[in-house]
C-alpha cells in the first residue's frame, strides 16, 4: 500500500507556507518554525485558543539504507540518494500539512474542541508537550494497572470533585 503523499512534487517550502496560512486562517496569533539539521528535526509552533502548540517533525537520515538502495537492493548513485531523500522529506511535510489541517477542521466543525484535537501537542510551562509528559505515565499505568496523577502536585481528591464525587 502506498504511503500518503508518496511521489508528491510539492516543495517543502510550499508545505511550510501552507501550514502557516492554515493556522493563521483558523485563528493562530503567533507562529514560528525552525530546523536543526544536525538533529534532523523541524519544528512548527503556534499559539491559538490560549495554548501553545508544537509539532516536531523528525526528518530521516539521508545515509539510511532506504535512500542508498532501491527496493530490489541495488545501490543508488549519489544523485539518486539525494533525490530519494528529498522525496521522503516532501512526503513527510505533506503528511504534517494533512494532520494539522484535519485537526483544525475537526475543531471548526465542532467534532472536538481545540484542546481535544491538539492535546498531545500542547506545550507545558517546562517546555515538554503534554504527549511527552504523559506517554511514560500512560505506559506505566497500563503496566501496573494504576492511574497516574494528571497534574503534578494536584490533590487527587480535587480531581474527584470534578467527576461529581464528594
Amino acid at each position: 500500500m502506498a504511503r500518503y503523499a508518496e511521489g508528491t512534487t510539492v516543495s517543502i517550502e510550499s508545505s511550510q507556507a501552507e501550514i502557516a496560512r492554515l493556522i493563521i486562517r483558523y485563528g493562530a496569533r503567533k507562529y514560528a518554525s525552525g530546523f536543526d539539521e544536525d538533529a534532523r528535526l523541524a519544528v512548527i509552533q503556534f499559539e491559538a485558543h490560549d495554548r501553545r502548540v508544537q509539532f516536531r517533525l523528525h526528518m530521516p537520515d539521508p545515509r539510511d539504507g532506504q535512500f542508498r538502495f532501491t527496493e530490489r537492493g541495488r545501490a543508488r548513485t549519489d544523485v539518486q540518494v539525494q533525490s530519494a531523500y528529498q522525496a521522503e522529506c516532501r512526503r513527510l511535510w505533506r503528511s504534517l500539512v494533512m494532520v494539522i489541517k484535519a485537526k483544525l477542521e475537526s475543531v471548526e466543525s465542532g467534532i472536538e474542541t481545540f484542546e481535544q484535537a491538539f492535546m498531545a501537542n500542547v506545550v507545558l510551562p517546562g517546555g515538554m508537550t503534554v504527549g511527552e509528559y504523559m506517554s511514560p505515565q500512560i505506559a506505566e499505568s497500563y503496566r501496573t494497572g494504576q492511574m497516574p496523577p494528571m497534574l503534578p502536585g494536584v490533590d487527587p481528591s480535587v480531581l474527584a470533585l470534578g467527576r461529581g464525587q464528594a
